[in-house]
Parts: C-alpha cells; structure tokens; sequence
C-alpha cells in the first residue's frame, strides 16, 4: 500500500521527529478510541495487536454497510507500524473501500494519533489494508449484495 493518502504534511514534526499531518479528507471517520495503561506492553507502549484489533473493527464499519449482513476478515494484507502509540493519545481512524469482489471487499485504514499534550496535532501512526467476506449464516462466503444506487 502507498502512502498517498489525502493527509498533508506540516512543516512541523513531534518531538520524535515525526512528521504532523493535516487529517485526510477523502476518507470517512469510523472510530475514535484513547489507549488505556491495560493496553500497554513492557516498553510502556501500546501493544501491537491492540491497534490491530481496532483496525480490524474501524475497517469493518465500511464493509458492514456494503456486505448489509455477517462478515469476516479473510486477509491482513499490509499493515504498517510507523510511530508508537502512547497511553493517552486521541486515536482517530480513516477508513476507504478500496476494492469490491463478488464475495469480498478490501478496505485501507489509516489511524492519526493526537498527543495529549499536542491537541490539535496528528501524527500518522498506522496504516493497513485489510480485506473482509461476506459470509451466510453456516460461515461460507456469499455474494455482496447489489451497491446502493
């Protein structure tokens, strides 16, 4: 997956040397979450797999529209960790349908972290593509139904 998304970059980088982004605009808001101490590893950071299941549940919102009925992921295609997450951080997550099959469909998620001592900036943290299918209520893949005119 590219980096090409909507988000633009400042001229101003956080304390790590991360660049801050603009938030993108041509991708839907579907989750917002703060990271809680239970959520951290040894280091003091956010486990991995925590922002993996958030990802899994920000990329389903879209699919769950387009599938109207049960789902499940099939397949992590990328997913990549560009900046820690911290306890306390404003997760914000974009998601977009990149590709409609007959049973499945692939989203990208791209998750922008707001420091809680840097309101009002975001660093690009995340970013996954992920791909879901729609399955019948014996778990075996259905086709999607028609698009929403």
């Amino acid at each position: 997956m590219s980096d090409n998304s909507s988000s633009t970059v400042n001229a101003a980088t956080s304390a790590t040397g991360a660049p801050l982004v603009e938030l993108p605009t041509d991708k839907e808001l579907v989750l917002k979450v703060i990271p809680l101490p239970a959520d951290c590893n040894a280091n003091g950071d956010i486990f991995g797999g925590w922002v993996m299941a958030q990802v899994d549940l920000a990329g389903s919102v879209l699919c769950a529209r387009r599938a109207q009925g049960r789902m499940a992921t099939v397949a992590v295609n990328e997913f990549v960790f560009k900046q820690p997450v911290r306890v306390g951080d404003l997760l914000s997550f974009y998601s977009e349908v990149t590709h409609v099959g007959h049973t499945s469909i692939t989203v990208n998620v791209e998750v922008y972290a707001e420091r809680i001592r840097a309101q009002g900036r975001y660093l690009k943290v995340t970013q996954a593509s992920v791909t879901y299918v729609a399955i019948d209520d014996q778990g075996r893949p259905r086709p999607l139904p028609p698009a929403a005119a």
